[in-house]
């Protein structure tokens, strides 16, 4: 698997302290097979072959703890939290040798001789490094970030997501001070190797970053966001350690990481942006087309084509904006559905005036949600959530909210980050469907469950399918109808225009990034099929542009656990319970679509006797 992947796994309301609704987030229920490994011969004691396999998957999972440090940390594995990635080249073909190492051993293990449960794990963890060795073929790591979103120039982030409570935690956090110089360095090796193989990004949308490093090139080193944890100290450390580490993280800022990043944005500005390609879309690298389609197939868990892909992101525009109308209707509004757009964009009405407006509101409304999820979950995770603020620094350059997982050890709760830049532009009628994908019964419940789930394996407890998350996200948007959330024809709409929003998206990710789109093309069709907010939606496509096919796994996702869900119903008939079918879908941790489709069926036959 790609380390920038797992980098990533960070996908939210004061401590709701939500819990299992029977009492026991483990304990299986009638009908529901715990596992698949459940259907596996029980008692059967493990042979060597098992000993071998659960060795490899144990030895792994410290490799890569080990060599993704930031990402252990935020997993709550303090055990690097001085280190940051090495980035360089060396460390990247020394991570390909390893997975091919890996993929060896892997191959010596006879999967016949396994559990069912446990060939399920070996099929998952072979995917892995097979997607992993394609990627590194095609060269994906010279592209180390996405835009607005993600890249060096936001990691002081990092500190949001670690406690500092030791004396050891600031001393950790002093030494990735010192040592983040190299990290630009090395970011800059790779970026240099990306323009001699022309693996570069759009100029359009990377045009954002320099103001981005602009914020961290401070004068006064105690604004930089890398100080952030030096502010306040927590009470067991002494007088003048704090005056002692707040002294060397200004020198560190000051001396070392302010000019890393002064002569960092000088070679951004002047070597590399004028080598990225001058039009939106992956199709201008040499290999784009086959990384396009490997994308494609990574993120969605599928074989469908861009061509397929796109297809089907047609006809979702056409049902949803029949849906539209029929609930435009319900509002009342005089006038074309350009106008309504325009009135859904500027009513003051449809606004909070100020940022900590917006933010109560947020936190109101999951609130809101919280009693509700009973109506339709019989498991809940045990971790809380709260809603935070999207940190300022990268707040006009980022979506409208996302959620970031909490920690393993339960040091940190999950997060719902929501942007406050600008409340005019961030519409009540959204905030209702935005909230039940990010926190619950969205990412939270989905990313918090599979944390729990003990007897799975780490890289599965951990692991990420983008079509399955961001699938689930989006489904669960929809379960507000059931929940009496959208009691208004706005809010409903809102929902409408989310799920527009994700339709549109592989209309417009395709065709950027295969039929040669240009970004103002992609920018007016979102305007013309969905209400969302110019700012949002120009952020939207410039994160489609730097980050082809990642856009495309909600709708195909949410499509799928949609389709399984009828299916199961009809079968079912009365025997049909959308708690347990729930129960199905989440309790086995993230899943690629078609285990997830061989999952539910299982589950079919069982409960049809």
């Amino acid at each position: 698997m790609d380390r920038r992947d797992m980098l990533r796994s960070g996908l939210i309301m004061a401590a709701s302290g939500l819990a299992a609704t029977d009492g026991a987030a483990s304990s299986g229920s009638a009908g529901v097979p715990t596992r698949l490994a459940d259907t596996s011969a029980a008692g059967t004691p493990p042979d060597d072959t098992d000993a071998a396999f659960h060795r490899l998957l144990d030895s792994e999972w410290e490799y890569r703890m080990e060599h993704s440090p930031t990402w252990a940390s935020t997993l709550g594995d303090r055990r690097w939290n001085d280190r940051w990635e090495d980035f360089s080249l060396e460390a990247i073909e020394q991570d390909h040798q390893h997975d091919l190492e890996v993929t060896a051993k892997l191959k010596a293990i006879d999967r016949g001789r396994l559990s069912a449960g446990d060939q399920l794990n070996y099929d998952l963890f072979e995917k892995g490094y097979q997607n992993s060795l394609e990627a590194y073929s095609l060269h994906t790591y010279l592209i180390p970030f996405n835009s607005q979103r993600e890249g060096i120039q936001t990691s002081a982030q990092l500190a949001d997501a670690l406690p500092f409570v030791t004396l050891k935690d600031y001393e950790d956090w002093l030494a990735r001070l010192r040592s983040f110089p190299v990290c630009l360095e090395q970011t800059t090796e790779v970026l240099r190797q990306g323009i001699r193989e022309k693996l570069v990004l759009s100029r359009e949308v990377l045009q954002r970053v320099p103001g981005q490093l602009d914020k961290q090139i401070v004068r006064d080193p105690r604004q930089s966001d890398f100080y952030h944890p030096f502010r306040t100290f927590a009470p067991s450390v002494s007088k003048a350690d704090q005056e002692r580490l707040s002294q060397a993280a200004s020198g560190a800022i000051g001396q070392g990481i302010v000019p890393a990043f002064a002569k960092y944005k000088e070679f951004y500005v002047n070597e590399y942006l004028p080598a990225c390609y001058p039009e939106a879309g992956i199709w201008q690298a040499p290999n784009g087309r086959a990384m396009y389609e490997f994308l494609a197939r990574r993120f969605t868990t599928t074989n469908l084509t861009p061509a397929e892909i796109s297809k089907i992101g047609l006809d979702e525009v056409a049902r949803i904006n029949t849906e539209m109308e029929t609930v435009r209707a319900r509002t009342g509004f005089q006038g074309s559905r350009q106008q309504f757009f325009t009135y859904l964009r500027t009513d003051p009405r449809f606004f909070e005036k100020t940022p900590d407006d917006l933010l109560e509101a947020y936190r109101a409304l999951a609130k809101r949600v919280d009693p509700e999820l009973v109506k339709l979950f019989r498991i809940l995770p045990r971790m809380p959530y709260g809603v935070k603020p999207i940190p300022d620094a990268v707040a006009p350059d980022t979506t409208a909210a996302y959620y970031s997982q909490g920690a393993a050890d339960g040091s940190r709760a999950g997060t719902y980050y929501v942007n406050l830049y600008r409340p005019e532009t961030r519409p009540k009628w959204e905030m209702t469907a935005l909230t039940l994908h990010e926190s619950v019964p969205g990412h939270h419940v989905q990313i918090a469950l599979g944390m729990e789930q003990t007897d799975l394996p780490n890289f599965r407890r951990y692991g990420y399918y983008n079509a399955f998350g961001e699938g689930w996200g989006l489904y669960a948007e929809s379960l507000g109808d059931e929940m009496g959330l959208y009691d208004d024809p706005y809010s409903k709409f809102g929902q409408l225009t989310y799920d527009m929003w994700r339709a549109v998206r592989l209309v417009v990710d395709t065709g950027m990034h295969v039929d040669h789109w240009d970004r103002q093309k992609a920018i007016d069709y979102f305007m013309q099929n969905a209400a969302k907010e110019e700012l949002d939606v120009v952020n939207e496509i410039d994160r489609y542009i730097a980050w082809p096919g990642q856009a495309l796994a909600y709708k195909i996702g949410q499509l799928k656990i949609r389709e399984l869900r009828t299916k199961a119903s009809e079968a079912l008939g009365p025997k049909f319970d959308v708690k347990e079918y729930h129960e199905v879908v989440l309790r086995n941790g993230a899943l690629p679509l078609d285990v997830l489709e061989r999952q539910v069926r299982e589950w079919m036959d069982i409960k049809r006797g």
